[in-house]
């Protein structure tokens, strides 16, 4: 999936301007990737187009950690949005990347997320809760 693509379903799935649709899913990469392994955000990195995966560079130091409040909070502040538009985007993004990358991708993903992220992301057919 290309940027302009993968921007496009996120922004129609979230009713967001396409601007800031692209701006969600900047941030939220970049706090994904703040949440995650580096070797699960380079797995990822590499099914996403060029203008996404670079968002996806695991920061220095250690995970950061804390609930899906705390991950929207991030998302809100790198985005420069209110946290209800920061959910509706998360969600947007959370579901694209689902399109976008193949099925045990985005399990290990979500397997790497906190608990409360369950209810952000749609059931995985065939995938047993953690």
């Amino acid at each position: 999936m290309r940027f302009p693509r993968f921007v496009e379903a996120v922004s129609r799935r979230a009713e967001l301007p396409t601007e800031l649709a692209a701006t969600i899913s900047r941030a939220v990469l970049q706090t994904l990737a703040e949440r995650v392994t580096g070797s699960e955000a380079d797995d990822l990195a590499v099914q996403l187009p060029d203008e996404l995966s670079g968002y996806l560079a695991a920061p220095t130091g250690s995970r950061a950690t804390g609930g899906p409040v705390a991950f929207l909070g991030r998302v809100a502040e790198r985005a420069d949005v209110d946290p209800a538009v920061a959910e509706v985007g998360t969600r947007a993004v959370l579901a694209t990347l689902r399109e976008a990358v193949t099925v045990g991708e985005f399990q290990d993903l979500v397997a790497q997320l906190p608990k409360g992220f369950d209810a952000m992301v749609d059931p995985i057919p065939g995938y047993d809760d953690r």
